[in-house]
């Protein structure tokens, strides 16, 4: 079974410089547990959808706001609730309702480190 000179195989070897690149890049998404991560953006979610609701306007017309959960997280229970009155100042509507919402949901989150926020 002699081959012909245009039919040889070829045999082709991985070099071991590719692997490190995808092995780091593993390690970085480790670092967040994801639920956390998913729980957080289905709070601030929910928080965009309830400042549409209370201020019954469109994205563009709420008054500049920020809340931040990581500075709530950081307060005892009535002070987050003084806090959140103090934001929503500006407000016509009942709002004890998002804030108990909010606060309920917030339970058991923990603080993020700063370079995750935005």
């Amino acid at each position: 079974m002699a081959s012909e000179p245009g039919t040889q195989s070829r045999v082709m070897f991985q070099t071991k410089e590719e692997e490190p690149a995808q092995r780091k890049l593993g390690k970085l998404t480790v670092k967040y547990n994801r639920k956390d991560l998913q729980r957080r953006l289905d709070i601030e979610e929910w928080i965009d959808g309830q400042l549409h609701l209370l201020y019954d306007c469109e994205e563009e017309e709420i008054p500049e706001l920020e809340i931040d959960i990581d500075e709530l997280l950081e307060l005892t229970d009535e002070d987050q609730r003084s806090r959140l009155h103090e934001l929503l100042q500006e407000c016509g509507k009942p709002k004890e309702d998002f804030i108990n919402g909010l606060l309920y949901r917030m339970k058991g989150l923990r603080k993020m480190s700063g370079s995750l926020k935005k």
